[in-house]
């Protein structure tokens, strides 16, 4: 995928870069996969905004997606790629032998007609999904389950790709995006190849308008606030936070803190954390 750069007609064009949807080849959705998606803008069930900056945003539906791929031994012929306003990446349609259609997420290199197929026998092919037992050490992975038969629930992002790393006494070591080294039991599924959209990251968008479109609201500094509104707020001129780390309104850390129950500790899974050296 390539991304369109456009002329400097106005300040807002300057620098933006779209997509320019090269691997999409379908552009309706298959309507029997769609589910209303309601708005909540932040609010809980009380009606109080709980998550700030949510809100407005273009009218989406939900598309299905399979994350599960528990359809064993059954072909599937692709339909069409498509776009997908819910996440990054793109999402396949795919067909089987008895008609039933399924959305996927379209890995790089999978397009109209080619086949996929899901089971410990299947090819190692990009869109094919088996047991990590069945996938040779070394192979690129993505839609990885963490649960037997729960489905895919790390990489699925665009361009995102994990790696196959060791196997032995049952469980595999996969090297996640973030550079993590993660234990997964073999018999958990992933699928071959990478996620396709993979230039996602260059895309600008250009205008605080495109922002308003996906549902995102302005947000407004703390340290241009006065004193009562906001911890940050006050002081002549530019003046520094005042504290060691930024709060919130209310003063609350703004990059959380430790709410990690010590007892329900998963580290025995991470073999090299994402944040070593």
């Amino acid at each position: 995928m390539a991304t369109m750069k456009y002329k400097p007609t106005s300040p807002a064009r300057r620098h933006m870069a779209a997509p320019s949807f090269d691997e999409v080849t379908k552009s309706t959705p298959e309507r029997s996969l769609l589910r209303v998606l309601k708005k909540h803008s932040g609010r809980n069930s009380y009606g109080r905004i709980t998550v700030r900056h949510h809100g407005g945003g273009n009218k989406v539906k939900y598309r299905v997606i399979d994350f599960r791929r528990d359809r064993t031994g059954d072909s599937a012929k692709v339909i069409g790629v498509e776009y997908d306003p819910n996440r990054t990446a793109y999402i396949a349609l795919v067909e089987y032998e008895d008609g039933e259609r399924r959305y996927i997420v379209a890995p790089e290199g999978v397009t109209d007609g080619d086949v996929i197929y899901n089971g410990p026998e299947s090819d190692i092919k990009p869109g094919n999904t088996l047991p990590i037992s069945a996938i040779p050490v070394g192979t690129m992975i993505h839609n990885i389950e963490l649960y037997p038969g729960k489905g895919g629930q790390l990489v699925r992002s665009a361009g995102a790709a994990a790696q196959l790393m060791a196997k032995d006494n049952g469980v595999a070591q996969v090297r996640l995006p973030s550079g993590e080294v993660r234990i997964i039991r073999l018999d958990c599924k992933a699928t071959i190849g990478n996620v396709g959209n993979v230039e996602h990251d260059t895309v600008k968008l250009g205008k605080a308008g495109k922002t308003r479109h996906l549902g995102i609201r302005p947000s407004v500094r703390g340290s241009v606030m006065n004193p009562c509104d906001h911890p940050h707020g006050g002081g002549e001129g530019k003046s520094p936070i005042g504290r060691p780390s930024p709060v919130t309104p209310w003063g609350k850390p703004t990059n959380g803190y430790k709410t990690r129950n010590k007892k329900a500790r998963t580290d025995k899974f991470i073999v090299r954390s994402r944040h070593a050296n």
